[in-house]
Formats: C-alpha cells, structure tokens, sequence
C-alpha cells in the first residue's frame, strides 16, 4: 500500500487506520490518492466505500485543501463501479456530510452503491 504523508493522517480515524493496513479490511481498488474498501454493513449488493488517504473531515474539506484529489476521488469511485459490474446498470455515490446527514466517521469518503434499483427520493 501506498504511503500517506503522517502530516494528513490523524492517527484516531478509523478510515486513516484502514488506509495504513492498521485495521483490516476488503480492499477493491487504491491508488496514490484513494482506498476503496467493502462496507461492513452493506446497504446494496455492491456497498464500496471510497476514502482519499488525506484526512480530511468531508469532501467540502478536501475541495478547499486538495481539489485535484477530488477528482481522483471521482475517478475512483468510476474504476470501482467498472470492477463492480454495476456501471452499465447504474449506481449511486453518496457523500453523507455533517452528524445530521449521519455522517459516522469523520474522514470523507464515497458509498458506491449497486446491484439494486435505487429510489428516488432516498431515505
């Protein structure tokens, strides 16, 4: 795995632990600037969380500190729904941010969520 700057980590973030090989977890995709990995608790058939290795709290954050990441955020989140096998038929990327979106930890991250049909408006 790759290295991430110590300046960008927090060392109590789950996802920065996961990004370190610290805490286990089923990798999907990574690159020099993201990890995917399966969600514990799926809401879909294909439930792939998509983190940067740069802590930051929210995707808001990571605009403002690296906006180029972002991108490679998105790229991400695309090779991931390609390996998937759910592209063609659909998905959805969900950025939950902020407690009252019920955002759980901290650290921005994408849901890639597929293989169902998805409703709108959702939950």
């Amino acid at each position: 795995m790759a290295t991430t700057d110590a300046a960008s980590t927090d060392p109590d973030c789950l996802f920065c632990k996961i990004v370190a090989g610290e805490i286990p977890a089923t990798l999907v995709h990574e690159d020099s600037h993201t990890v995917a990995f399966r969600d514990l608790d799926p809401q879909a058939p294909t439930h792939v969380l998509v983190v940067p290795r740069r802590h930051v709290p929210d995707v808001a954050a990571l605009a403002h500190e690296a906006p180029e990441e972002v991108a490679s955020l998105v790229e991400a989140v695309a090779a991931v729904a390609r390996a998937e096998g759910v592209a063609d038929d659909g998905y959805r990327s969900v950025f939950n941010t902020g407690a009252g979106a019920q955002q759980s930890v901290f650290h921005a991250h994408v849901h890639v969520l597929g293989g169902r049909a998805m409703t709108w408006p959702p939950g």
